[in-house]
């Protein structure tokens, strides 16, 4: 058992049944009442973010979860399938749980894949990535007193906004949490 106080971002606990992951801790003290601890947590089976509120003395079971370094290989169009690449074993992933770090990923690359009970649930992949852009338009300058952003397609088919000066076969940097480009690569 855990207590609720221990509760941080990447811990996981089980709950009604189910594995979640904590995304956001808060520890809250009003006044002369009790302490309340608030949590955004993932839903490891189905993937939606819940939000779940628990008195400071609370306690919950924990969830002991594995991770394994896998490879990617490709997706359809309702699983990811990864490979073991020491036992050559394939994991298929639901694209309504893996599909935000999947669209990061290139094919051949790998991924820790976090296992419960012997289930895959959930894919990690780095925080930044390295991207090439395939195609972009024109960088058109006007009358601007501000940066401006133009859209990019990446080699993997993301579309995000880069400025002006990112032209088709730049080396650029994103952000796998928010999916934003961070900077250009040389």
């Amino acid at each position: 058992m855990l207590n609720v106080t221990d509760l941080r971002n990447g811990t996981t606990f089980q709950m009604d049944g189910a594995p979640y992951l904590v995304l956001r801790y808060m520890h809250t003290k009003m006044g002369r009442g009790t302490a309340n601890v608030r949590v955004e947590a993932r839903n490891l089976k189905s993937g939606r973010i819940e939000e779940k509120t628990f008195m400071s003395n609370a306690r919950v079971e924990n969830a002991p979860t594995t991770k394994k370094k896998m490879q990617y290989l490709y997706s359809d169009a309702e699983n990811s399938v990864f490979m073991d690449p020491v036992t050559f074993e394939q994991v298929e992933i639901p694209l309504k749980i893996a599909q935000e770090s999947v669209r990061f990923l290139k094919d051949g690359e790998t991924a820790d894949v976090m296992f419960w009970k012997d289930e895959a649930l959930s894919v990690e992949v780095a925080p930044k990535v390295n991207l090439t852009v395939k195609d972009t338009g024109p960088g058109v300058k006007g009358n601007s007193a501000t940066n401006i952003w133009k859209p990019a397609t990446l080699e993997n088919g993301i579309i995000v906004k880069v400025p002006l000066f990112i032209q088709g076969g730049d080396k650029i940097r994103m952000d796998t949490r928010t999916g934003e480009y961070v900077e250009r690569l040389k």
